[in-house]
């Protein structure tokens, strides 16, 4: 098949496959052992692209022409099995003609594993991903390291399908039910990745075998399957199955995207396929979904999302070019459940001692037997190993006495959203902790420099907002209150990289950035609702952004109370702009956390909260919401970015992407606001040089 209608890819960094020709253990015969390797450390994955398809190809060209051989075998180099499709190849793809010729090369080249005489096995030595795991899934077995850090089919994350195969066989493999787990369902929730033990359980792999020598007892597990001592079997899958794990995908699909993006769609679609296709009208469905997808809109966006988390959230912009201060031992001021998980988080990735306190005996005897549940439970899943969180338990410690933190490097003060109580918690810390000691505050919204106005040495005060739950969520803004120094900052960096999560430098102004989106976001539906719109109109006004979380569902994650306590406090630092919400207020008055009638169910509105609503002859419609919503986020980025509270709009939309869960197929805020003329229309010009004005 000729490959004239790709252009040339100099870019492109060649997987080269190696091959090894190596006895099987007890006289099983003589195996191939192809080798997947770039040439690079880890810190560049194996990818595919094609000049590296045509290494690969050349190699089951030459094991498939010989005689001698029991078995075929493929694995990566260390640390890594292949990371798939090579995405900067995929960014120079300008017609539908070379998508399909690509797809059709990968399912060309992969394929042959299937159709070797003789069995074929992937040794999932590392990690592996998209194009990476369905090479794997041709082959006729497989085994996976238990060190293997993560194996997933991520694509419709990134606004794509599984396209090498992976739609078509894995339902063949796993069933229906374990793959829309995989290829939609994990996408769709934080773009979820499945540890070696799960990816055994789930019959992904066959068997799952030790790291330290791997590759060794693959082969030994080879040889048992080649002498017949193991066989392997598929799932039976019936009818009612297949049906039941439809329905459940759809409902996935409709809750988390709205069915807005086409791709979770149409992998939906093609798994639906392989229930009766043949392999070969699978593949090209795979094919022709490729070359749909690869083109869209969508998958621009995704990219641009997938750059910022990769690139920039690594490369953080305005990290000050000195030493931090080495952290040792940090404290926590408060042991409520955000300090809590702040511990274990600090604990367990920084290996330090952390040290709390609380006001009370009472309520640190509460947090020690909450944190007790916690750390147990989370063994009791499999989520940590009964070791470590003994060694949690014993690195965590508590108590009432705040001169217990006089040796700390760090204190992160994680107390109620008072500013009096937190200037209050920072006059007592300075007359107990060292002068070099950096002290941080978790504060969501509330201004930094006024907490440090008035302290000895204010400099060393800085803003590490978390975003709950905090082992979950990436995003951690670092922000610069007035006096901050360089060091302060640096060590705020320094200690979030080492907890694994991103940062990003925010000055110090109300609400930062993600929650003064939100917050702008929520004030303009309330503001809806006071105008006479309906509690259910208002709801589902964003349905066309394909959001995750409708606004009522994010109302009801924060609180009533406290989101009216932000909105009045966001009102008082931008009254034209943030509009007190008197139906917000009376939901927080009588106690409503919710919209919803929970006994009835969403999206059943509970009577005495639609009495709320104040009675319009002309309400304003769902379009009428959405437009307000959109030109009222276009302000108020295009304010933040004036006054200079990050340093473009690509950090407004890496915190939007990490920390409120922004869809990767908008792209973020910005490249969306642009797409849809908004950003025109509110600014006059677009938030990015070059972007599309045209709505999609």
């Amino acid at each position: 098949m000729s490959t004239s209608l790709l252009p040339p890819f100099p870019d492109e960094v060649v997987t080269e496959t190696k091959i090894h020709y190596v006895d099987l253990p007890g006289d099983a015969g003589k195996a191939a052992l192809l080798t997947l390797d770039n040439g690079r450390d880890h810190k560049r994955p194996n990818t595919f692209g094609p000049a590296s398809l045509a290494s690969l190809e050349a190699a089951l060209d030459e094991v498939a022409a010989r005689d001698d051989l029991a078995a075929v075998c493929l694995t990566g180099k260390p640390f890594i099995f292949s990371v798939g499709a090579d995405l900067s190849v995929f960014r120079q793809l300008t017609s539908h003609e070379q998508v399909l010729e690509i797809g059709r090369l990968g399912h060309r080249v992969f394929g042959k594993l299937a159709t070797l005489n003789v069995p074929s096995f992937a040794f999932i030595n590392g990690a592996a991903m998209g194009g990476g795991l369905e090479v794997a899934l041709h082959c006729t077995y497989r085994t996976v390291s238990s060190a293997a850090p993560a194996l997933a089919l991520p694509e419709v994350f990134l606004g794509l399908i599984p396209g090498w195969g992976g739609a078509t066989l894995l339902p063949r493999i796993v069933g229906p039910e374990n793959a829309v787990t995989v290829i939609v369902q994990n996408p769709l929730t934080f773009n979820t990745m499945l540890k070696p033990k799960q990816a055994a359980a789930l019959g992904l792999a066959d068997v799952m075998l030790d790291g330290a020598d791997f590759v060794e007892q693959s082969l030994a597990w080879t040889a048992s399957v080649v002498s017949g001592e193991v066989s392997v079997a598929r799932p039976d899958v019936t009818d009612e199955a297949w049906d039941a794990a439809l329905a459940r995908a759809r409902g996935v699909v409709s809750a988390r995207t709205k069915e807005v993006p086409p791709a979770p769609r149409r992998a939906l679609d093609l798994v639906a396929n392989a229930r009766t296709a043949s392999l070969a009208d699978g593949f090209a469905a795979e094919d022709q979904a490729l070359a749909d997808l690869t083109l869209s809109p969508e998958l621009a966006a995704s990219l641009y999302a997938f750059d910022l988390v990769q690139k920039r959230a690594k490369r953080p912009v305005g990290v000050p070019e000195v030493d931090p201060a080495p952290v040792t031992f940090v404290g926590l001021v408060g042991a409520g459940l955000m300090a809590r998980q702040l511990a274990v988080l600090i604990a367990e990735k920084m290996g330090v001692p952390v040290h709390l306190v609380d006001i009370d005996d009472d309520a640190v005897t509460r947090a020690q037997a909450a944190l007790t549940d916690d750390l147990q439970a989370r063994a009791a899943k499999g989520r940590l190993r009964p070791d470590l969180a003994a060694r949690l338990q014993q690195q965590i410690t508590m108590g009432t006495d705040r001169k217990a933190l006089a040796d700390a490097d760090l204190v992160i003060e994680a107390v109620v959203e008072d500013l009096t109580v937190k200037r209050q918690v920072f006059a007592d810390l300075e007359d107990v902790v060292r002068d070099d000691c950096v002290i941080a505050t978790n504060t969501s919204s509330l201004p930094v420099s006024l907490m440090a106005k008035g302290l000895r040495h204010p400099e060393r005060v800085v803003g590490l907002h978390f975003f709950n739950p905090v082992a979950v969520m990436q995003l951690v803004e670092v922000v610069r209150a007035q006096q901050s120094d360089d060091r302060a900052i640096a060590t705020a960096f320094a200690v979030t990289r080492q907890l694994k999560k991103s940062a990003v430098l925010v000055v110090d102004s109300p609400g930062f950035v993600v929650n003064r989106v939100l917050i702008r976001l929520l004030a303009e539906v309330m503001s809806a609702v006071d105008e006479g719109a309906d509690f259910a109109t208002v709801d589902g006004s964003l349905d066309p952004l394909g959001m995750p979380m409708s606004p009522f569902a994010l109302l009801e994650l924060v609180g009533t109370g406290v989101a009216a306590h932000v909105v009045g406090a966001m009102h008082q630092a931008f009254p034209d702009r943030f509009t007190a919400s008197p139906t917000l207020d009376a939901l927080a008055a009588g106690g409503f956390r919710t919209v919803y009638d929970t006994e009835r169910g969403a999206p059943s509105i509970d009577p005495a909260v639609a009495a709320l609503v104040p009675t319009s002859a002309s309400p304003p419609s769902a379009d009428d919401v959405r437009g307000r919503v959109l030109r009222s986020l276009a302000q108020e980025i295009g304010l933040m970015l004036d006054e200079g509270v990050v340093a473009s709009a690509a950090d407004i939309d890496l915190c939007m992407v990490l920390g409120a869960g922004w869809p990767f197929w908008l792209g973020g805020i910005t490249p969306y606001l642009d797409r849809s003329r908004v950003a025109v229309e509110v600014r006059g010009r677009t938030f990015h040089d070059g972007a599309p004005d045209a709505s999609r």
